[in-house]
């Protein structure tokens, strides 16, 4: 039970730090992740982004529907399949992008500040096997 109050108390913790810190962009915990994935995958569809964020997909059409309107996103039909909408960088969301990187850096800094390398390795490791482990139960 300790391992998974832990777990939400940092998640609450980093999202409304990060809330707070992505106001000015008019961006939220909940956004800037979308313009992460496509900063590493520009033009991808909204499906894949879901996938791979492990969102609903209603959840990322009103998300990515916010950011079109933000002028973060443009949506372009896929030529290969009508049913489909490739996603891309505005120059805006370019220029945010390297800023919202560096409030992240800067809480990670935070919150690792008392961990040496060795630490912070084992810490990731032992995250990153519990997240295989949940994902292998059937949900």
């Amino acid at each position: 039970m300790y391992l998974i109050k832990l777990n939400n108390k940092i998640f609450r913790n980093t999202q409304g730090y990060l809330d707070k810190m992505l106001k000015e962009f008019e961006l939220s915990s909940g956004s800037y992740p979308y313009l992460l994935m496509l900063y590493e995958n520009e033009g991808i569809n909204q499906n894949k982004i879901s996938k791979e964020l492990g969102y609903d997909k209603a959840m990322s059409a009103r998300t990515i529907t916010k950011l079109i309107k933000l002028g973060y996103l443009d949506r372009i039909k896929d030529e290969t399949d009508s049913r489909a909408n490739k996603l891309f960088l505005t120059l805006k969301a370019k220029v945010v992008i390297p800023k919202v990187l560096h409030k992240i850096h800067e809480l990670v800094y935070l919150i690792t500040e008392d961990l040496n390398e060795e630490e912070k390795n084992i810490t990731i490791d032992s995250l990153k096997k519990v997240l295989s482990n949940i994902k292998k139960i059937k949900l």
